[in-house]
């Protein structure tokens, strides 16, 4: 049997689901194949950073995903000496603790309000591709089916056979740490809307609050460590403060890193999102926020070239604008994840230089909207870099984020990009906004936020800057950018 879809998504996971619910948000014909048989149980990646909640809010489940997690209210890390420094998160950068198979299930949900669905028990074999589309073959109970589409989105994972199929080298190495996970009930004074981190001895480990009056309890082990009750409570009592007890476990279990990052995330019509693109060291909690990024900077480009409004040559900022975020987040994830495992001279070095940030501020201050991700910079990959003229202080440049102060888009992002007009909107420049806007109104939407200063803002769905300005001329160069990304320009 052969059928024919727009958009084939491999992989069920959050990726997955997210890119399927966004694409049928905008109107895309889309289907989901998943190998597994029932959705996810575990936990598995429980952090859920600002920047990806964006799209829980897009599709409408932010409050639920808020009504079953936790908020994080604060970072402690404990030094030797009972040294405790709180570094407060604050609401814009306050990650959301959630299990994976909550988040998954409430995705899957929203899919199915959008006219979609995960369609299970179907493993892809093989992937052809063609100039015009892609041919996957998936195997299920009832047989082989050949599945046609125009675009295809690999989000099966770190070992996807998608990206095996289409031959493309996942390169990089092991971290070489192996580290025990342990979840279940704990007895102790913890403050359960924080994440704890015991830097003592001389091993450290982690303590993070879950749903259900759950923890879980991460730290390095020796690979024959024993996976048992009794193993989780000696480390907890040797590594932690001394004064908590574990019982009731889910979860005993080991794992270690790989830091990888696929050679291209598209070939052809064909793209790689979440751990089928890249993994790194799992400490700080970036693996999924990643993956989630992916999908938010891939569906707007893809659904505005499917309804003709974007040029198809959009789509070729996708692997630079990503891949240069995922190298970064594994350098950075790596060299946290050094500095947290550190022992002897490095952990004393590291506790010094802990204490010092702490003191004086620093710590507070950048820590929190970097592990965030609002410090995350793209690449200005659409339109070449912007001229120095119009690189403001007072503004976020090409590839910055969108700044927390501004309201979130009417009816969620992916919609389109907003030129957005700062000020006074009668003046020279908000009419020169205006009629940009007016001529490019199948690809921008025009709004006015008044601000002590004039400029403008031209603003991706995907949550950064597409170009800025504080002059009128200022926006011959965003005239460009809108002409050379729309089919027709106005």
């Amino acid at each position: 049997m052969r059928q024919k879809t727009s958009v084939l998504i491999v992989g069920g996971g959050p990726c997955g689901l997210a890119a399927a619910c966004e694409l049928r948000r905008l109107g895309v014909d889309v289907r989901v194949l998943e190998a597994a048989s029932e959705p996810n149980q575990g936990s598995r990646a429980i952090l859920l950073w600002p920047p990806a909640l964006e799209i829980f809010r897009d599709v409408g489940i932010l409050a639920e995903a808020d009504r079953r997690g936790i908020r994080a209210r604060a970072m402690n890390y404990r030094l030797p000496g009972d040294r405790v420094i709180r570094v407060k998160l604050g609401p814009e950068n306050e990650p959301l603790l959630l299990p994976q198979a909550q988040t998954e299930r409430l995705l899957a949900e929203a899919l199915e309000r959008l006219g979609g669905r995960v369609e299970r028990s179907l493993r892809v074999s093989d992937v052809v591709e063609t100039s015009t589309g892609v041919t996957v073959k998936a195997v299920g109970p009832d047989g082989t089916e050949l599945v046609e589409a125009d675009w295809l989105i690999a989000a099966d994972g770190v070992r996807s056979t998608v990206r095996d199929r289409l031959g493309i080298a996942f390169l990089g190495e092991r971290f070489p740490t192996t580290i025990l996970v342990a979840e279940g009930q704990l007895d102790g004074t913890l403050d359960r809307a924080e994440l704890h981190y015991f830097l003592g001895g001389a091993d450290g480990i982690l303590v993070v609050p879950l749903p259900g009056n759950r923890v879980r309890v991460g730290t390095p082990i020796g690979a024959d460590t024993p996976l048992t009750p009794r193993t989780v409570q000696t480390l907890l009592d040797e590594r932690g403060p001394g004064n908590m007890r574990m019982f009731d476990f889910t979860v005993i279990s080991s794992f270690s890193s790989q830091e990888r990052i696929a050679d291209t995330l598209r070939q052809g019509r064909c793209f790689l999102v979440g751990d089928a693109a890249h993994t790194h060291s799992a400490i700080g909690g970036q693996g999924l926020n990643l993956g989630l990024q992916d999908v938010r900077n891939l569906v707007w480009k893809l659904a505005g070239v499917i309804d003709g409004r974007l040029r198809p040559a959009v789509l070729d900022s996708y692997d630079i604008e990503r891949r240069q975020v995922a190298e970064r987040t594994i350098r950075s994830t790596h060299r946290l994840a050094r500095l947290m495992l550190a022992r002897s001279t490095a952990a004393r070095v590291r506790n010094g230089l802990w204490r010092l940030l702490g003191a004086t501020g620093v710590l507070q201050r950048r820590y929190p909207p970097l592990l965030a991700g609002w410090k995350t910079h793209l690449p200005d990959a659409l339109s070449g870099a912007a001229p120095a003229h119009l690189r403001v202080s007072h503004l976020p440049g090409p590839g910055s984020r969108t700044p927390t102060w501004i309201p979130a888009p009417r009816g969620g992002s992916a919609t389109g990009l907003r030129l957005l007009m700062l000020g006074t909107a009668d003046g020279e420049l908000g009419r020169r906004t205006r009629t940009v806007a007016d001529r490019h109104a199948h690809l921008v939407i025009h709004e006015h936020l008044p601000q002590p200063r004039d400029g403008f803002l031209l603003l991706r769905p995907d949550g950064f800057v597409a170009a800025s300005g504080v002059r009128a001329t200022d926006l011959d160069h965003t005239e460009r950018l809108l002409h050379a990304l729309a089919v027709t320009p106005g």
